[in-house]
């Protein structure tokens, strides 16, 4: 008898089973600022409560975008801009310095890397953005003139669109040093800052605030900003022939964030904008129902939208169904 089969009960012969090695240690790494690190716990965890229960470590990782505070996100230009959070990361894992990268997934570039691929992402946080500010509950309480501190073009252009009368302030750093520049700046007014990464810090965002060291700030949801594609998600990428981590990645894999993000992915990819494109993304899925918004910038500055809902098998059918909304819009 060939040795690839065994015969089973009926006397038919069927496939031999193997068992797949089991893995048993699994080194992430992650860029090194304290969001990142919350994320990369937050799969360590995840992947702690499986029956397999891996031994699990983390690697802090030093990027292009954490060293280089001076450049501005909002004209990094394109051979710095692209990958400027993930370019180590991804070399660290092609090496095989790590095993799997952790990523922010709004940081990561649609085209990856020869050889590495993206292969799971945790249930998503709310991609909402906040304004955080020192007088103002929303946007249109800021005095026209006021001074809104964001680093992201995406979220600068859309502001434009709702308040032109509002001026933006690029700003770098963390989280904290966000926000503690916009204590210490008696001219800026407001901040726009994700949702998610507040809350995955441990900020408490009750009655409409939140507290900052002993300070109380305004912290309210923008639901007329759509999100940046893949914000509020976590990407986790391996090797590609790490067939094996693979399937153990599949197991804390969430199906519904996979889909709705890989559709905001595809549409960047079709856009051709990768991550620096300013473009806002907003998908939801009900049972099989898709949801889909957005908006694009062209080249002068004009915005264009796109809206549509209903059943697609894949993300990139829903993607180039958004875009054709958009082009049909002119």
């Amino acid at each position: 008898m060939p040795q690839d089969v065994e015969p089973v009960a009926d006397g038919m012969i069927a496939p031999a089973s193997f068992e797949c090695p089991q893995v048993k240690t699994v080194l992430l790494g992650t860029r090194g600022s304290q969001l990142a690190v919350a994320q990369a716990e937050l799969v360590k965890e995840a992947l702690e409560r499986l029956p397999e229960r891996p031994k699990i470590s983390i690697r802090i990782i030093r990027t292009t975008g954490d060293q280089r505070l001076d450049i501005s996100l909002s004209h990094a230009g394109s051979k710095i801009g692209m990958g400027l959070f993930t370019k180590e990361v991804d070399e660290a894992l092609i090496s095989g310095e790590i095993d799997v990268a952790v990523h922010s997934l709004k940081d990561l570039p649609t085209e990856l890397p020869l050889g590495l691929e993206l292969v799971a992402t945790l249930l998503r946080h709310d991609p909402v953005d906040m304004l955080v500010s020192k007088s103002a509950r929303i946007l249109s309480h800021i005095p026209a003139g006021g001074i809104v501190a964001t680093s992201s073009p995406r979220r600068a252009r859309q502001i434009a669109v709702h308040h032109p009368d509002l001026r933006i302030c690029d700003i770098r750093g963390n989280v904290p040093t966000r926000i503690s520049k916009l204590l210490a700046e008696d001219s800026w007014n407001s901040l726009v800052l994700a949702k998610a990464g507040l809350e995955r810090l441990g900020y408490r965002l009750t009655d409409g605030q939140l507290t900052f060291e002993t300070r109380r700030l305004f912290a309210t949801e923008l639901p007329e900003i759509l999100p940046a594609a893949g914000q509020g998600a976590i990407g986790l990428e391996i090797r590609a022939n790490a067939s094996e981590l693979r399937r153990l990645l599949g197991k804390i894999n969430d199906a519904a964030t996979w889909f709705c993000t890989g559709v905001e992915r595809e549409f960047l990819r079709l856009l051709g904008g990768g991550c620096t494109l300013p473009v806002g993304i907003r998908t939801s899925l009900e049972e099989a129902k898709l949801c889909c918004e957005a908006i694009v910038f062209d080249e002068s500055g004009k915005p264009r939208f796109g809206k549509l809902s209903g059943r697609f098998d894949t993300p990139l059918a829903a993607a180039s169904a958004l875009l054709q909304s958009i082009h049909e819009k002119g």
